[in-house]
């Protein structure tokens, strides 16, 4: 059987739904619209990522842009906000952990809901609640505002900027780097990279300075598994683990992107691409 792309719009995001099933995958030349979620709450700074939790069917928009002030040992934790939505896209409620988020994700393997901050890499200094990090959620899913850290600051992850994607079957991070097609693969408690992925932009058409500058989502799709948004084109352009080429599904052509800057406002997450 073949597998299906959808797209969720939101006047947060738009997700690209993969429906994988069998042995045979196929990218949807165009993709369709699904469910909507509406930003019920002014971003803190600018939503960065969305994550979604199963065992509570609860979306979780983080937002991303604020540390710590350097040198204020009275402000040692971000204003930034992570926001929850139900999963017909209703809000629920807000919080703030105190991260400068730059993605967050369900780790299936540990079921929890975790975090990647802002400088992750420490490539331009690092301050207090810069690493890994996971959110304690209660029974029914609402954020507690504590956490536990998993690592620190990790040179492997490359670009402080980077919005890394998590497979946790390979335990491996995959963190794209700015003006370019690198991809770097990191896997904790390593220090230095793994391995590097070079996306083939030549074959499908693109340069680097045409798609989103840091963020890859990995699908988990066999084949499939690395796609990134092409912003001056407004397609997704999927991709194998190898960086190989793969197909391209055409978003609305009206439809608003939030990284239209390149940088901010993306996703993956229930099987969907947000932008």
């Amino acid at each position: 059987m073949l597998s299906t792309r959808r797209i969720a719009l939101s006047t947060a995001f738009v997700a690209l739904l993969t429906c994988a099933q069998g042995a045979l995958a196929q990218v949807l030349p165009e993709a369709t619209v699904g469910i909507k979620i509406a930003l019920a709450k002014k971003p803190t700074t600018r939503p960065m990522t969305v994550a979604y939790v199963p065992y509570v069917s609860r979306y979780y928009v983080a937002d991303g842009g604020l540390g710590p002030l350097p040198g204020d040992s009275e402000i040692t934790e971000s204003p930034s906000q992570i926001h929850v939505y139900n999963d017909k896209g209703e809000y629920l409620n807000s919080a703030k952990p105190g991260f400068d988020n730059r993605s967050i994700y369900f780790n299936a393997d540990s079921r929890q809901l975790e975090t990647v901050t802002y400088n992750i890499s420490s490539n331009a200094g690092f301050s207090p609640n810069t690493g890994i990090f996971a959110l304690d959620l209660t029974d029914t899913g609402d954020l507690k505002g504590s956490s536990t850290e998993i690592s620190g600051h990790n040179p492997a992850f490359g670009s402080p900027h980077t919005i890394p994607t998590y497979d946790p079957v390979s335990k491996h991070y995959f963190a794209k780097q700015e003006r370019s097609n690198v991809v770097l693969i990191a896997e904790l408690p390593k220090r230095e990279k793994i391995g590097e992925i070079n996306l083939d932009l030549a074959a499908a058409g693109v340069k680097f300075d045409d798609i989103a500058d840091y963020f890859v989502a990995y699908t988990g799709v066999t084949g499939e598994e690395l796609a990134v948004l092409d912003v001056d084109h407004k397609t997704i352009i999927v991709f194998d683990i190898k960086g190989k080429y793969v197909a391209k599904s055409a978003l609305p052509a009206t439809m608003k992107l939030r990284a239209q800057n390149h940088i901010s406002g993306l996703g993956y997450a229930n099987s969907m691409f947000f932008v």
